[in-house]
C-alpha cells in the first residue's frame, strides 16, 4: 500500500506540478532565447548554441548552420551563445576573438555595431513582450470575455464603500475619469491603490453621481497565498442575466493584448515601487517553487487556457527583470552599450569582468531569497 501510495503522489505530483510548470517556463523561455536567436542570425551573426535549461545536456541537435540545440537537465532559465561569447551570460571572450580569422571575426557577437549588439541584446525582453501581447489578444480574439456588470448586490457594513454612500444597486460606470466596464475592471483600479481617494462614478435611480470612495488595505488569502489589496467593501451581483460574453474582432484584441500586457508592467513596476519606499513586503518575490505551484492550481482549476494566460503574465515578467541593469541580465548590457554610446569607446574588459561577477553574485543571491520565499510560503499552506 506504501509503496502504490508513493507512485500516486509521485503521477500526481509529475502531473500537477512539473509538466505545467515546465510547459510555462520552456515556453517563455523558449520565445526569450528565440528573439537574441533571430535577431543575431538577421545580423549575420554565427551562434554556437541554442540551450533551453543549464547543466548537462539530455538531448540535442545541430542545424544546418553549425548551430548546438540542446535541452539540459535543469530547467530554470536559457542562453544563446554566440561566436565571440565566452559564455553563457555572453561575456565577451576577447582571446578566442584574437585566434580568429578575418572572416570568422566579422561574424562574431563583438565585432558586429553598437546598434546591432544592442537589437540582439534587446531583443529577448521584446521577444517576452511580443509573446504576451500576442497570448492576450489570442485569448480575446477566440474566446471573448466573460464579463459581469458592474452592479453593487450589497455594500459591506462598516467598509469604504458604506462611509462613501454607495448602495445596493449602483452600476458603477467610471472611477477617477477612467471607464469601467465590469466588476473585474472595477476590482482591478481599486486593487492597486489602495489607501487612495478614488472619484467613483455609479449610476443610481436613471441618474449619474460621483463619490470620494478610499479604498482600505487589506489582507486576502487565496489559493495562491495572502495578497494584499485595496477593497472597498462592496459584493457583485450573482444574477445570471448581468453576466454577458464579449466579442471583439482582430483590431480591438490586438487592443486588449497591448492594454493587458501594459497593466502586468505598470502593476509590477508600481509593486517595485512600493517595495522599495517600504510600502510592500518582499513575501510577494517568488521564484521557481512557487511559479510550479501556480502553475498547478491554474492548469486544475482553469484549464490550458489559464495555462497559457500565465505564460504570458511570466513572459512580461521574465521581459521586465532582464531590462534590470544588472551585468549578466539584457539589461546590463545595454547598461554597457550606453556607456559606449556615450564615451565613444566599450567599458574596459578588467571593468567588464568585474561588473559581470557583481552582477552573478546578485543574480545567485535573488535566486537564493526567492527560493527562501517560497520555501517559507509552501510550509505556510501544508
Amino acid at each position: 500500500m506504501e509503496f502504490a501510495a508513493s507512485l500516486w503522489n509521485a503521477g500526481h505530483f509529475l502531473l500537477g506540478y512539473l509538466l505545467p510548470f515546465l510547459f510555462v517556463l520552456t515556453t517563455v523561455v523558449f520565445v526569450h532565447e528565440l528573439g537574441h536567436f533571430l535577431v543575431g542570425r538577421w545580423c549575420g551573426v554565427d551562434v554556437k548554441t541554442f540551450s533551453i535549461g543549464f547543466g548537462r545536456e539530455i538531448f540535442g541537435f545541430n542545424d544546418r548552420h553549425g548551430t548546438r540545440w540542446r535541452f539540459a537537465l535543469i530547467p530554470l532559465g536559457g542562453y544563446v551563445k554566440f561566436s565571440g561569447d565566452a559564455d553563457a551570460s555572453s561575456a565577451p571572450d576577447d582571446e578566442a576573438v584574437s585566434r580568429m580569422s578575418a572572416q570568422e571575426r566579422a561574424r562574431s557577437f563583438p565585432a558586429q555595431s553598437l546598434g546591432e549588439r544592442a537589437a540582439i541584446v534587446a531583443a529577448g525582453p521584446i521577444a517576452n513582450f511580443l509573446l504576451a501581447i500576442v497570448i492576450f489578444a489570442g485569448s480575446t480574439f477566440f474566446f471573448g470575455k466573460q464579463v459581469l456588470i458592474p452592479r453593487v448586490d450589497a455594500v459591506v457594513a462598516g467598509s469604504a464603500a458604506e462611509r462613501a454612500g454607495l448602495k445596493a444597486g449602483d452600476i458603477v460606470i467610471a472611477i477617477d475619469g477612467q471607464s469601467v466596464g465590469s466588476f473585474s475592471d472595477m476590482q482591478r483600479i481599486v486593487s492597486i491603490r489602495p489607501d487612495e481617494r478614488l472619484e467613483v462614478s455609479v449610476e443610481r435611480d436613471g441618474g449619474t453621481l460621483t463619490l470620494p470612495v478610499t479604498p482600505a488595505l487589506t489582507e486576502i488569502k487565496t489559493k495562491l497565498g495572502t495578497q494584499r489589496i485595496g477593497v472597498i467593501g462592496v459584493k457583485a451581483s450573482p444574477r445570471p442575466e448581468d453576466w454577458k460574453t464579449q466579442r471583439f474582432g482582430l483590431v480591438d484584441s490586438t487592443k486588449a493584448g497591448f492594454t493587458e500586457t501594459w497593466f502586468v508592467v505598470t502593476r509590477t513596476y508600481d509593486y517595485v515601487a512600493k517595495l522599495v519606499t517600504g510600502r510592500e513586503s518582499t513575501d510577494q518575490l517568488s521564484g521557481p517553487i512557487r511559479i510550479a505551484q501556480v502553475s498547478g492550481i491554474v492548469a486544475s482549476s482553469s484549464g490550458l487556457l489559464g495555462l497559457i494566460n500565465l505564460a504570458a503574465i511570466l513572459s512580461v515578467s521574465i521581459g521586465l527583470m532582464n531590462l534590470v541593469p544588472v551585468p549578466m541580465l539584457d539589461g546590463g548590457h545595454l547598461l554597457f552599450y550606453l556607456y559606449e554610446a556615450l564615451r565613444g569607446r566599450p567599458l574596459s574588459p578588467r571593468a567588464q569582468e568585474i561588473g559581470f561577477r557583481v552582477g552573478l553574485a546578485l543574480v545567485l543571491m535573488l535566486m537564493l531569497f526567492v527560493t527562501w520565499n517560497d520555501i517559507v510560503h509552501v510550509r505556510g499552506l501544508l
